[in-house]
């Protein structure tokens, strides 16, 4: 058995292939030198004899060793946590703005900047860490991003090709065929997680927290409005217990955002999490323990947008969920911008700064704190944080 990085340990790897742990799921990836496929190491599929196999930390760097994907396991749809992950926060950081697409229209040199290191620097810890440069990273990304579009949606080619960062079809063809060896119109899409997951939970809290007119949260969904390049759209995510993933349906009149509304899904429902690893340190508190194996799988929803949970927050501090709620949902019918949807219940986009900053925001709100116990007090709700925000 090879390495395609120095950090990987063949003996644990090797363990886990043997046992499909799922808790390595995603964390290395396992390509056959005899085929050229890689797969994930929870495969069904049996693998190759130890010295016919290389390990790999991340999906870019199997593919840029010119191996594809499985089309068993599907390692490109694997969950994320990878191996490296905290072992550098300036890789960490710089992953997460190509993911919400930081290289689709900028340079390796911006992106180094962005993160507080030279270009040189930012190469060097890529290939450290995950064996390619960042550009590589960037363009699996975008392949990956293709193929989740594919399925879930009725998008054109065309436009799925430019929405996910290609100048052009030939490049979009160009690039699937040679990282997934088929044509676009073939692949499928998922966006997995790492089990356990928690979906009641976490759907719970969400729903008990809803803002009246951009969200609607039931048991079994959850759906709110977005807005991408100044458009309008409704998003619809779903559990699907079953094949561990989430189901994630997204209507917009152009779809140039996409790419950053998908990472916004994944912030919210963290599915970057390993529930397993997160349980196995907490457990050593005799006090966490018990609420851990009563609740497993447990995520720490994510904020869809800074602004918005600023303002929820700030309401929350002088009223209850409940109240709060009502407030916000009051907030978002005067000051929030009114869309047509085919979905009950979502009316309005939620108030961007702009709209709040010189608005009379006493004067909408007082109506319905009046009768609201505020602290020990009854009045109307202070609101001047919007206009000079806390530090």
């Amino acid at each position: 058995m090879m390495t395609g990085d120095t950090e990987l340990e063949p003996d644990m790897c090797w363990q886990a292939m043997r046992s499909r742990d799922r808790r390595f799921d995603g964390r290395f990836f396992v390509a056959a030198v005899t085929t050229r496929i890689y797969c994930r190491p929870i495969c069904p599929v049996p693998f190759a004899k130890p010295n016919n196999i290389t390990l790999y930390p991340c999906a870019a760097a199997a593919e840029a060793a010119g191996f594809r994907p499985c089309r068993r396991c599907h390692p490109e749809t694997s969950p994320g946590t990878p191996a490296w992950l905290g072992t550098s926060a300036v890789v960490s950081r710089a992953l997460r703005l190509i993911w919400e697409g930081a290289l689709d229209g900028s340079s390796v040199d911006q992106l180094a900047e962005r993160v507080g290191v030279g270009s040189r620097q930012l190469r060097r810890l890529f290939i450290q860490h995950l064996g390619v440069p960042p550009i590589k990273i960037a363009s699996t990304h975008r392949v990956h991003f293709a193929r989740n579009l594919i399925e879930q949606t009725d998008i054109p080619m065309s436009e799925i090709a430019l929405n996910a960062g290609f100048k052009s079809i030939r490049q979009f063809n160009h690039a699937v065929r040679t990282t997934a060896g088929q044509s676009p119109s073939e692949l499928v899409m998922r966006l997995l997680y790492r089990p356990p997951f928690n979906w009641p939970a976490l759907i719970a809290f969400l729903r008990s927290r809803a803002t009246p007119g951009v969200e609607v949260v039931e048991e079994n969904f959850y759906r709110r409005t977005v807005e991408g390049d100044g458009r309008a759209g409704v998003i619809d995510v779903r559990h699907d217990h079953e094949n561990a993933c989430l189901l994630v349906r997204i209507a917009l009149p152009t779809y140039q955002s996409l790419l950053r509304v998908v990472e916004r899904v994944r912030r919210v429902f963290d599915l970057g999490a390993d529930p397993r690893e997160i349980a196995a340190h907490l457990s050593h508190d005799p006090r966490l323990k018990p609420l851990l194996d009563d609740q497993p799988g447990l995520r720490v929803p994510g904020v869809w947008d800074g602004f918005e949970v600023a303002v929820r927050a700030a309401l929350g501090q002088r009223l209850t969920v409940i109240d709060s709620n009502a407030v916000a949902g009051e907030l978002v019918r005067n000051f929030g911008r009114p869309i047509e949807t085919s979905v009950d219940g979502l009316t309005h986009l939620f108030p961007r700064p702009e709209d709040l900053a010189d608005a009379e925001l006493l004067a909408a709100v007082a109506g319905l704190c009046r009768d609201a116990p505020l602290g020990g007090q009854r009045g109307s709700l202070k609101v001047e944080f919007l206009r000079n925000p806390p530090k």
